[in-house]
Formats: structure tokens, C-alpha cells, sequence
């Protein structure tokens, strides 16, 4: 079972290493990287590629480590005994069955993704590391003991917006996806707009790398973003010269797609009036 990216998933050769090397060590991947950098898509693209099916685990900020095995409704087993429902004799009637009981319960082999496990509790990564590790964990309510019938593959993502625990870290395979190179971000391209021109990527690309180069820039544009951009520029039909900026305007065009906070706006404004006294 071995990765090898997709049609439609540009993989560079360090990442279809790290996939392949966290399946055969049967451990989590841990994916960071950017935001808009293709981490989420990644544990799709390992579904679709290897033909498992996926269970996505999406972490908020209030999301507890005990929500992806189960929670216990015991407010409806108290409505349901009052109104003397013959469902309250079987207290497995009111167990919700968690992201991580869904994957180790499947019938098959199935990806599981844990997306942004950084935005949780710093506790939140400690709190799976048994059940991670061994993959069972015990129900308390019932008395059993859920044991994966096939060993998920486990991808989770984070965009490093906190540290995460060096027990949790030691558990898992690592991989940092780095910002593509203009020659990966053409391969990206051409499989989004295998049509646009030549002249206008390259004019655009550089404009691209141009603005991420920017000092004081708060927030870098992604992937993402250029890909969303550029579908923009062929909506507009928008030519190489369309793209030029002079002193009097450093804005890029279309430049909401790119920069997406008022602090970098007005740095390229600046930067637009700078250039206009110095002449």
C-alpha cells in the first residue's frame, strides 16, 4: 500500500516518503505547514489514491479528546426514564460513538483525519495518547472495550499555532510541507488552469513570490490563494501588461484574493507612496 500522489495532488517526493513511511511504521502522520498549503487535502488525496474511505475529525477550540470516542446523553436517558421509555434499560441506547470509534469499529481499513489539532486545548494531544498508541479504549458506562478491527491510517494536521507535547510528538511520523518552489507551484498550476498562458503565469508567479518577499508582510499568501487568484485573472481576461505595477499603484491587481488584511494593504500602499516622493 503505497502513495504515490494523484492525478489531481501534485506530492513532492519528500511527502509521499513521509505518507509511506507513517503506514509502514503504522503510526499518526503529523502534517504541518502553512495555512493553505494543501494539509487538509493531503488525507483526501491518501483516501482517494489508496481507495479507503475517510473520517474526518474537524478540531474547534471547545472540541475535548473525549468527544472523538464518545459522549454519554445521559440528559435524554434522564428525560426518557421520566417519561418511562423502555430504552433507558440499555444504557448503550444513549452512547454517541465518537470519530476515533467510528474508525477503529469500520470494516475496512479507513483514513482518518484529525484537522488543526493546535486549535484544541494544550491538553487535548495528551489526552490520545493511549488510545492513538494502542487503539482501544475502554467505555465506562457499558464496560467494554473497543479495539480497532482494522489500524486506521491517522493524518493530523496543525498550523502551529501552539507547541505541541513532546510525548504526543515522539508517538508520531513528522512532516513540515515548505511553501512550493516556482517550479512545484507551476506543476500545482497546470493541473487547476491547464489552460492559462505561459506569459501570464510567469508574469503572475513572479508578482506572487514578489509580494510573499515582502518585508513586515503580517500574513504571507498561500497556495491556496494564488490558485484562487489566478482563476480570477482568466475571469477577467487579464493580460501580462494588465499585471504590471508602477510607483503610483503597488497594489496588484484583484489584490483581495492575495492580501487579506488591512495592515498589508496599506504596507503596499505605503510602499506605493514611498516610491512616488523619492522620485
Amino acid at each position: 500500500m503505497q502513495f504515490s500522489g494523484t492525478d489531481t495532488y501534485i506530492a513532492t517526493d519528500d511527502l509521499k516518503m513521509a505518507v509511506n513511511a507513517a503506514v509502514t511504521l503504522q503510526r499518526p502522520l503529523l502534517v504541518k505547514g502553512e495555512p493553505g498549503t494543501g494539509k487538509t487535502e493531503l488525507a483526501r488525496q491518501v483516501s482517494a489514491a489508496l481507495g479507503l474511505p475517510m473520517i474526518e475529525w474537524h478540531i474547534k477550540s471547545t472540541t475535548k479528546a473525549q468527544q472523538g470516542l464518545y459522549e454519554y446523553d445521559a440528559v435524554s436517558r434522564l428525560r426518557d426514564s421520566q417519561l418511562g421509555d423502555p430504552r433507558v434499560n440499555d444504557v448503550a441506547n444513549y452512547i454517541r460513538k465518537g470519530k476515533l470509534w467510528q474508525a477503529f469499529g469500520a470494516d475496512e481499513r479507513v483514513v482518518l483525519l484529525i484537522d488543526e489539532v493546535d486549535k484544541a486545548d494544550i491538553e487535548f494531544p495528551n489526552d490520545l495518547l493511549q488510545e492513538l498508541d494502542r487503539m482501544e479504549f475502554h467505555v465506562y458506562e457499558t464496560g467494554e472495550t473497543v479495539k480497532a478491527i482494522h489500524r486506521p491510517i491517522v493524518i493530523i494536521t496543525s498550523n502551529n499555532e501552539k507547541e505541541l507535547p513532546d510525548a504526543f510528538l515522539r508517538r508520531c511520523f513528522f512532516h513540515y510541507i515548505r511553501f512550493p518552489d516556482i517550479d512545484t507551484l507551476r506543476q500545482i498550476v497546470a493541473v487547476h488552469h491547464p489552460g492559462i498562458k505561459d506569459a501570464l503565469l510567469t508574469t503572475a508567479l513572479t508578482q506572487f513570490y514578489e509580494i510573499r518577499e515582502t518585508p513586515g508582510l503580517k500574513k504571507k499568501p498561500s497556495t491556496s490563494e494564488v490558485l484562487d487568484w489566478l482563476k480570477l485573472l482568466l475571469a477577467e481576461d487579464l493580460t501580462p501588461e494588465d499585471l504590471r505595477r508602477d510607483g503610483a499603484n503597488a497594489l496588484p491587481k484583484l489584490h483581495g484574493a492575495l492580501l487579506k488584511n488591512e495592515q498589508d494593504v496599506h504596507l503596499f500602499e505605503r510602499l506605493a507612496f514611498m516610491t512616488r516622493t523619492a522620485r
